[in-house]
């Protein structure tokens, strides 16, 4: 079975217009933050996916986007590959191509390269928390367990309803869960 990790929740395959202005992008991730049920944070989720994709700077690099996506998708990773090689040499400071390159690592089994793309991802968009859900699986592949319950719960922090929340284990001086029957 593959694990295949939030940052690659990409539904959106259509063509989207510009990105939000800075203020939306805010709002997206305070509704997402302040959800009140899972279904509302599915919402803000979406909605903060397609602000990502639409971030390419240009038709083009959006086009390719989506063609990488359906790529990996196929599991058709060199393919994908090299249209990320493309997209990230035309547009570096586009997050979410980055973001699509380090899953496609992921996915080929090159983690390192993987942890370079996340990174790179992070340091254009810190709320990225598909690539930190993403950088969590990694370094789980790779056995950093303390290392990936950080990341899962930075992920977390800014989305409460992702998906690989299930993954979290208890932090140290965290209350276990009362059991069944038992009082508080």
């Amino acid at each position: 079975m593959r694990i295949i990790p939030a940052f690659a929740l990409v539904a959106v395959l259509t063509v989207i217009a510009a990105p939000a202005p800075a203020t939306e992008r805010d709002d997206l991730f305070d509704a997402l933050k302040n959800a009140p049920t899972e279904a509302a944070g599915r919402t803000a989720e979406h909605a903060i996916w397609e602000y990502w994709m639409a971030a390419g700077p240009t038709e083009e690099v959006r086009a390719r986007l989506r063609d990488a996506i359906r790529a990996i998708h196929g599991y058709e990773i060199e393919r994908a590959l090299g249209l990320l090689d493309r997209i990230v040499a035309d547009a570096p400071d586009y997050a979410e191509g980055w973001n699509q390159r380090a899953f496609a690592h992921f996915l080929g089994g090159s983690l390192d390269e993987s942890l370079e793309d996340i990174d790179r991802t992070l340091e254009l968009e810190p709320k990225h928390f598909g690539a930190l859900s993403g950088k969590a699986m990694v370094l789980m592949q790779q056995g950093r367990a303390q290392l990936s319950q950080n990341a899962l719960r930075d992920a977390v922090e800014i989305h409460p309803w992702l998906k690989e929340r299930s993954l979290l284990l208890p932090a140290p001086g965290d209350k276990p869960a009362p059991d069944d029957g038992e009082e508080i």
